[in-house]
């Protein structure tokens, strides 16, 4: 998937102009669109000001009767049908997508990485020992099925066909909520044991694990489950409360305002979609599990957790787990396809990433606290594993 660099907005040059009038078409009843509404609102503040016009409301088959009569010089929009692209492009102002739903549209994209959003909620799951997997998605939702393939691809190691449940977009006017509910409980007790599962969206959260009640199963205990969206009222009304994936929609508004700050100024749009990564996996009750039917991997996986920031090598795990260096080496490749030292740079890569973006520690001062040898070791790790340097990582998480 073709990627681009972030928009850099271009400097005045002449006289003070007319604050420019931008046209916000974005939902507000969902947690990404709020956050792609603050990004916009925080690159407004830390530039020159817009005057911004927006009314709450949910994802529209059509623009709204104001826009319609509105003389303006910018929009950015969630454009959720080619009926709304259509009067869209009719105005001929200046326009920004930041949904991606409609194809070959004839506006700039920012939006969030899909495949790289599956990517890390399969690196979750596998850095839980889940050798068997499952995803639930949305029916025709081009979003869903690019999460769907990016998971399938990261998790082909260990297992080569990954079951899905595709949800119709109607499923509610089609059949009884009963039924619904009866038919996903179907499909996961169908699913092998322990299993883990990404859901396409929190939205979709709630209803599967209601789903997972009704089958019997237990969460995270037979099935870990990681969804995406970081919404957290959603997250949080779970039972148990529903890991997630933080996609950066925030950074989406931000860029997508210096984008059309930049067309605004007579510049012109990239020819790519500009696809933002996700941030971090925001781990709750619904993942918090070690699946790994050996005893001593499993010890020795929580061992791994909890000390590589200290420093832990592998004769201490092994002497602490009751085995010798080399059969503890066999059995944890053997069970999880990687090493004990990969698995420790995991460990250590995770931690540093959250120092990078959460606190203001210097490049050495996280090395250190992240269990690397100094910052030089850190990043020549980074720029092999993560293929960024801490500083880019940092300046992406800002």
């Amino acid at each position: 998937m073709a990627k681009a660099t972030p928009v850099t907005r271009h400097k005045l040059t002449g006289s003070e102009r007319r604050r420019p009038h931008v046209a916000l078409i974005i939902e507000t009843s969902l947690g990404s669109g709020r956050d792609i509404l603050r990004g916009v609102v925080r690159y407004v503040r830390e530039h020159e000001p817009w005057a911004l016009y927006h009314e709450p409301h949910g994802l529209e088959e059509s623009i709204p009767q104001w826009l319609r009569r509105w003389n303006g010089d910018g929009v950015i929009a969630r454009i959720q049908t080619p009926r709304i692209a259509q009067e869209l492009a009719a105005s001929g102002i200046p326009v920004v997508d930041v949904l991606g739903v409609v194809p070959n549209l004839p506006f700039p994209l920012v939006h969030v990485d899909n495949v790289a959003i599956a990517t890390m909620a399969a690196e979750h799951l596998l850095e839980r020992g889940f050798r068997h997997f499952g995803f639930f998605g949305i029916e025709g939702e081009n979003w869903s099925e690019q999460r769907y393939t990016g998971f399938c691809a990261a998790v082909a190691t260990v297992e080569s066909a990954v079951p899905i449940y595709r949800l119709p977009r109607d499923a509610k006017r089609r059949r009884s909520w009963e039924r619904v509910e009866n038919h996903i409980a179907r499909w996961i007790a169908a699913l092998p044991k322990p299993a883990g599962v990404l859901i396409c969206s929190d939205q979709r959260g709630s209803q599967f694990l209601e789903a997972c009640r009704r089958a019997h199963v237990s969460v995270p205990n037979e099935l870990a489950v990681v969804s995406v969206d970081n919404d957290e009222p959603l997250c949080e009304v779970c039972l148990p409360p529903l890991s997630s994936i933080e996609p950066g929609h925030l950074h989406v508004g931000y860029q997508a305002a210096a984008l059309l700050d930049t067309m605004l100024r007579g510049g012109s749009p990239p020819g790519k979609a500009l696809q933002l990564q996700p941030l971090e996996t925001i781990t709750r009750l619904s993942s918090d599990v070690l699946a790994v039917a050996d005893a001593h991997i499993g010890m020795a996986l929580r061992l791994i957790r909890d000390q590589a920031p200290a420093g832990v090598r592998i004769d201490g795990i092994a002497r602490q787990v009751g085995l010798s260096r080399s059969v503890l080496q066999r059995r944890f490749r053997s069970l999880l396809h990687r090493s004990i030292h990969q698995e420790i740079l995991n460990v250590r890569i995770t931690h540093a990433r959250e120092l990078l973006a959460k606190t203001e520690l210097s490049l050495a001062a996280v090395a250190e606290r992240a269990g690397f040898k100094h910052q030089e070791y850190l990043g020549a790790v980074f720029r092999a594993r993560v293929g960024k340097t801490p500083a880019q990582v940092r300046e992406e998480a800002r």
